[in-house]
């Protein structure tokens, strides 16, 4: 079977590809897309579980594509670091490809969107994209 890590760098060449077309407006809804669509993996476990659904989910995707992390799941907070995102690892440190600057920016639109419409609070807070360190926050919206 094919890794997933093995399409990382078309994913790269296709955010260039669509912001060069059709700008960053675009591409941005391209992304949103991708979250209203293929992401019902991720809702379903957010519906079931909450957060600990959130922790189940990326435990198996973190997982599965390796790198370096650290989860924290608490009563009402769910944190991911990542120390060394394998995708972004790729794409800057490979030299495959020229790297698409804004590689990382995919997870800001991917996931916070999602996760508050199902009524949480995500901060998606990217430290150093070519690095591959970012950090994921989560927190139950409290009327």
């Amino acid at each position: 079977m094919i890794s997933c890590t093995e399409f990382i760098w078309v994913y790269s060449e296709l955010f260039r590809f669509i912001e060069a077309r059709g700008g960053e407006e675009q591409l941005i809804a391209f992304w949103k897309g991708i979250a209203d669509e293929f992401l019902g993996n991720l809702r379903q476990y957010v519906e079931e579980d909450g957060l600990e659904g959130m922790h189940r989910y990326w435990s198996h995707t973190l997982g599965e594509e390796g790198g370096r992390h650290t989860m924290t799941l608490y009563d009402d907070l769910f944190v991911i670091d990542m120390h060394e995102c394998p995708s972004a690892k790729l794409i800057f440190q490979s030299g495959r490809v020229e790297p698409y600057p804004k590689y990382c920016e995919h997870c800001r639109w991917l996931y916070p969107p999602l996760l508050k419409k199902l009524g949480y609070e995500a901060e998606m807070d990217v430290i150093d994209c070519e690095r591959g360190r970012c950090r994921l926050t989560v927190r139950k919206i409290t009327e």
